[in-house]
């Protein structure tokens, strides 16, 4: 409580001298330089300014389209419900993985990882509310000053610009917490000499993460769309997606720091005192497990929460302000939203069926290919993600447009959803230890030494930018879409 009070105290410190700066500078500088207008005789018909981007979006009413016999603010309070439902999968997951057998030793180590990544957090929570008071002053200079938007929605931007930060932090947090239990909980699974819950543990605190991240930031989406007021849907969305990317940012790259720090520190003690990287001895290990975690979890679920909810609003953003018809705008809305509330639901479903496959072919096996079953997942997946997409445009929009629509907006969908299952397959030519240029690799490195294996990275990361064919992917959706909707 004393080092949360000290940091408010300290980001106040810092904000105060730059609001005394932005109304020293309201005061100082005319008003129609702020406003960024011409002189009254030059603006004596003036259009209506949509200055503010995404704040000045107004949300149509929800209410007045019908689909399935219901309205669509009635389907979008139903997908609540969904959200809920992965919300609680994923808290069982965590649940059951807390519960599962640990050695006491192992336990203790896992617990001391976990208090490390919680003291790096903290600090890290704290770095954040320093930058929050600087994009604070920003928002306030630029919505309050120079678009003279009304004091209430300045507030309401700085309000959910701090609701986006505890999004990204919070699930940056349980990430720390369920990767610690399934840390310790799949080496001392690994001590009964069963591949089989060496996969499952990590892919369960995978699931549990994902399902939670996707179900807390729809259903803070959605409830902005059905509970706020249109006039000020807009400044919640553009807030939120202010502060969840600063909290994302923030965590991403500090964590990709922090990682490589600690690991090049155990490398040292390494070779200092000539003992294993991972020897209990060395000094640095808990450190470079830390920055693991703060690697690979706190910033991947702060960026996965972050890059969910940011397209969220750039693709209201792109609706609203795209297309003119208010009753057109509320069925790409609705349909927006119905398809990333039944991706929860492809999602959950897919893992079932796999893991019901997966533990029936392996449970009992003495060897498994821990790549065979993750594959079968990204494309039972896919594929359950593709059928629901055209099964649920054709019911919900059957007759807009020229009545082809619904699968040429489906299509693009499924374009995005085919990427992202043939990318990993691209990669795995290069990382894969099933893959014949990995096999190379090793065999060449083993009779030439490092500098081969050096130079084979070299041409590795040549060849995987290729990986720039998603981006053309992307760009011809974006294409494809705006052509779709003109």
């Amino acid at each position: 409580m004393t080092q949360l009070r000290a940091t408010c105290c300290g980001a106040a410190r810092v904000a105060l001298p730059l609001v005394l700066l932005a109304l020293l500078l309201a005061s100082v500088l005319p008003a129609d330089v702020l406003a960024q207008t011409p002189p009254p005789a030059a603006a004596a018909a003036p259009a209506p300014s949509h200055g503010g981007g995404e704040a000045n979006i107004r949300i149509p009413d929800l209410s007045q389209s019908q689909f399935l016999g219901m309205n669509g603010r009635s389907l979008l309070q139903a997908g609540l419900f969904v959200c809920v439902l992965g919300l609680v999968f994923g808290l069982v997951i965590y649940s059951q993985l807390k519960n599962l057998p640990v050695h006491q030793s192992m336990r203790e180590i896992s617990e001391l990882i976990y208090e490390t990544c919680k003291t790096y957090l903290i600090t890290q929570g704290k770095f954040i509310l320093v930058l929050e008071a600087f994009i604070g002053v920003i928002i306030v200079l630029y919505f309050g000053v120079l678009l003279h938007f009304d004091a209430s929605k300045v507030i309401i931007i700085l309000l959910f610009s701090l609701i986006g930060i505890a999004g990204s932090y919070g699930v940056a947090w349980f990430g720390i917490r369920i990767n610690t239990f399934a840390n310790s909980r799949t080496a001392f699974a690994s001590l009964g000499g069963r591949p089989y819950p060496v996969y499952a543990i990590p892919i369960k605190a995978g699931m549990s993460i994902g399902m939670l991240l996707i179900s807390v930031e729809l259903f803070i989406m959605l409830c902005i769309l059905l509970y706020i007021p249109g006039e000020y849907a807009g400044s919640c969305f553009i807030g939120f997606a202010i502060g969840e990317s600063l909290g994302a940012a923030a965590l991403r790259i500090a964590g990709g720091i922090f990682t490589k720090i600690a690991d090049i520190g155990s490398d040292l003690m390494k070779i200092v005192f000539n003992i294993k990287e991972d020897d209990a001895r060395n000094p640095g290990v808990i450190a470079d497990c830390t920055g693991d975690n703060a690697g690979d979890s706190v910033g991947p679920s702060a960026d996965g929460f972050e890059t969910y909810g940011v397209t969220g609003v750039a693709l209201i953003s792109f609706i609203v302000l795209a297309v003119k018809e208010p009753a057109v705008q509320v069925q790409l809305l609705v349909w927006i939203f119905v398809m990333r509330v039944l991706m929860i639901v492809a999602s959950g479903a897919s893992y079932v069926i796999n893991e019901v496959v997966t533990r029936g072919r392996y449970a009992n096996a003495t060897r498994m290919n821990f790549e065979a079953p993750l594959t079968s997942l990204v494309w039972l997946t896919s594929f359950v993600s593709v059928g629901m997409t055209y099964l649920a445009s054709y019911l919900l929009l059957p007759t807009l447009g020229d009545g082809t629509l619904w699968w040429k907006l489906s299509t693009v969908i499924t374009c995005g959803t085919l990427a992202g299952a043939i990318i990993p397959e691209l990669v795995k030519v290069f990382t894969s230890v099933e893959s014949g240029h990995v096999r190379e690799v090793v065999a060449e490195a083993q009779e030439g030494g490092s500098f081969l294996n050096i130079l084979f990275g070299f041409v590795a990361g040549t060849f995987a930018e290729a990986a720039q064919f998603g981006e053309i992917v992307v760009r011809w959706q974006d294409r494809i879409f705006g052509a779709v909707l003109r």
